[in-house]
């Protein structure tokens, strides 16, 4: 597909970078995409998901429906339109354009709607143009919680950078004997434990979410840490993301991994972790500075300066 002839969401030539890899023909996987943007999976992935209000393979798999949709109309074959669209399968491509359509491929004649509904406005726009639609309703890339989401997950990075500097002796010292922040937990009384439950806490309702097993135990030095953290906090991203552009808020998850197993809110689920997370953070300081280390604030005024600019 061809550059954009229409001026991207914000207007701003990152973002028209930015779609221009997402829909270019040879970008299937979402590393091709972010190599021809010069950044990493994650780094391209939030960037592209905050500024849009879709993810990257989301938002080519729409486009590439709506495209297959206009072949099929000018008379292109379902079989043809499949492969176009990058399905390995005819049967994939006809399960995924009928969930997205309501109909089947075969049932598309030139007149049919061909717009799938997006959070940003952007759509295929024939023969190989975008379109994006003025004033159309968009995921507003200020939104507190999605502000709230992306710093926790900046700032939990910037102090396991900062635990990093630490001697394992300093990173497992106690130095806050009995505290504990939710009984279930347990005590957290070192930098390195609290830590730790700072990215346990996303990978154990992230499974709830998906209805995966309970996480594994795992390393929590602080380069297994930053792993672990990069892994879930690009789930965590997508996933809270997943659940505003549908207006899932509301939904109900049964979680099997309690005993017994209880009943949870989305909207609750995500601001336990947010409320926790943010608690937790200060706590990380503080201990930080006790161990002579210089730390910031955690202030998110100076996070948005720093990303916004005088937008913030």
């Amino acid at each position: 597909m061809s550059q954009p002839t229409a001026e991207p969401p914000s207007g701003r030539d990152r973002l028209r970078e930015l779609l221009d890899a997402v829909l270019h023909e040879d970008n299937a996987r979402l590393s091709d995409m972010a190599g021809q943007a010069h950044a990493s999976p994650f780094h391209f992935s939030r960037t592209f998901s905050r500024d849009t209000g879709e993810s990257p393979v989301a938002l080519r798999r729409r486009v590439l429906l709506e495209r297959a949709a206009w072949q099929i109309g000018q008379g292109t074959t379902v079989t043809d339109a499949a492969f176009t669209a990058g399905y390995e399968s005819v049967e994939g491509f006809i399960r995924a354009f009928s969930r997205a359509f309501g109909h089947p491929p075969g049932a598309t004649t030139k007149g049919s709607g061909r717009w799938l509904e997006a959070p940003n406005g952007v759509h295929f726009h024939p023969p190989f143009h975008l379109w994006v639609e003025e004033g159309s309703p968009r995921r507003n890339g200020m939104e507190p919680t999605v502000l709230q989401i992306h710093h926790d997950v900046d700032d939990t990075t910037h102090l396991i950078e900062l635990a990093s500097r630490l001697s394992e002796q300093e990173y497992r010292a106690t130095r806050a004997p009995g505290r504990t922040v939710l009984s279930w937990d347990g005590p957290e009384e070192s930098i390195a434990r609290t830590l730790e439950l700072l990215v346990k806490s996303k990978e154990v309702w992230l499974a709830s979410i998906e209805g995966a097993d309970f996480p594994e135990p795992a390393a929590d030095d602080p380069e297994s840490l930053r792993e672990r953290h990069r892994a879930a906090g690009a789930r965590w991203i997508a996933t809270v993301d997943d659940i505003g552009r549908r207006g899932a808020w509301g939904d109900r998850l049964i979680d099997a991994l309690c005993d017994p197993p209880e009943s949870f809110s989305l909207v609750g689920v995500v601001v336990h972790v947010l409320t926790f997370a943010a608690h937790r953070r200060q706590l990380v300081r503080q201990m930080l500075r006790e161990a002579g280390v210089a730390v910031d604030h955690g202030d998110p005024i100076e996070w948005l300066q720093r990303h916004y600019g005088g937008t913030a």
